[in-house]
């Protein structure tokens, strides 16, 4: 009677914490109407204040438990250096990373045992040695988590960037062919734009012009902050501008028009990688549908003999 009651609560406990895990991976969308009515508002000119370079981050569940263990991690030398720059253009904290970190890996190591120690009281063990293997395996897999997601994150604003680089690159040339400065063409053409990637170029202008430096050098310092290259090229376009006079509106445009090539090109591969993973499912299904046809037919023919 006790196994009859202990299994169908174990089972609603692992399956209320993969749902968390699921819902943590991969959180819901945001509803259409929403988004939709996102897209019609307004546009708001942005103000002119200094921006910060990233958003606060509580974090959650994972970040509440593994706090405790940051220390012991920063202590064996994590995150590393490509990490916590993945981190930066994500906005995330380490503080939080590390604790989710933790967290995620300790749930993994304690799950199984937790339910092969269950199944023994129940009178069902499974094994000892496949609850620790699977331990193992589940704490590994929670521990990098973590990073798989800031990695795929800042991937995805890295390209962000690269793509508002293209039109603020455009807007830049189009202040110089009015008979705008430099250094003027670059903070207008910042305030026009909106997003993340904007909010970044300015936060660098805007600390340039506070701390009495040239702009070209805080875009090549968030260059190497975000891990930009294409933000470090410019910087150096820039600085010839700016200290030996050369023409920058040649060299603008045509950046501007090989980070447009460069984004068409990302575009056409990610749309070819999605057709071919679209072929996929549908290989499967006619698979599937011709082994039932096969199995039904063998059926039959092993009923009449």
């Amino acid at each position: 009677m006790t196994g009859i009651v202990a299994l169908p609560l174990l089972a609603a406990g692992v399956g209320l914490g993969l749902w968390s895990l699921l819902v943590w991976l991969i959180p819901p969308r945001r509803p259409l109407a929403d988004l939709v009515a996102a897209v019609r508002a307004a546009p708001v000119p942005p103000p002119f204040v200094m921006e910060p370079a990233t958003g606060g981050d509580g974090g959650g569940w994972a970040a509440t438990l593994g706090r405790p263990l940051v220390g012991l991690l920063r202590a064996a030398g994590l995150p590393g250096h490509s990490m916590a720059r993945d981190l930066t253009v994500t906005g995330r904290t380490v503080e939080v990373h590390l604790a989710e970190k933790a967290a995620l890996g300790a749930c993994g190591l304690l799950l199984p045992l937790a339910v092969e120690s269950v199944l023994a009281a129940a009178g069902s063990p499974n094994g000892w040695a496949t609850s620790t293997g699977a331990a193992l395996a589940l704490a590994a897999a929670g521990f990098v988590t973590p990073d798989v997601s800031v990695r795929t994150e800042a991937t995805r604003r890295r390209k962000a960037i690269r793509h508002a680089l293209g039109s603020y690159l455009d807007l830049v040339h189009i202040l110089l062919a009015g008979g705008a400065g430099v250094t003027g063409a670059l903070h207008d053409a910042a305030t026009i734009g909106h997003g993340w990637a904007f909010q970044q170029i300015r936060r660098a202008l805007h600390t340039a012009q506070a701390t009495r430096t040239t702009p070209w050098q805080m875009l090549a310092e968030l260059g190497d902050e975000l891990g930009v290259r294409e933000l470090s090229e410019l910087a150096a376009s820039l600085s010839l501008a700016g200290s030996e006079g050369a023409k920058v509106r040649a060299s603008l445009a045509a950046k501007a028009a090989a980070l447009r090539a460069r984004g068409a090109a990302d575009a056409e591969v990610a749309a070819t990688a999605a057709t071919e993973r679209m072929a996929f499912p549908t290989a499967l299904m006619a698979f599937g549908f011709v082994l039932f046809i096969i199995y039904a037919a063998m059926s039959h023919v092993t009923n009449s003999l």
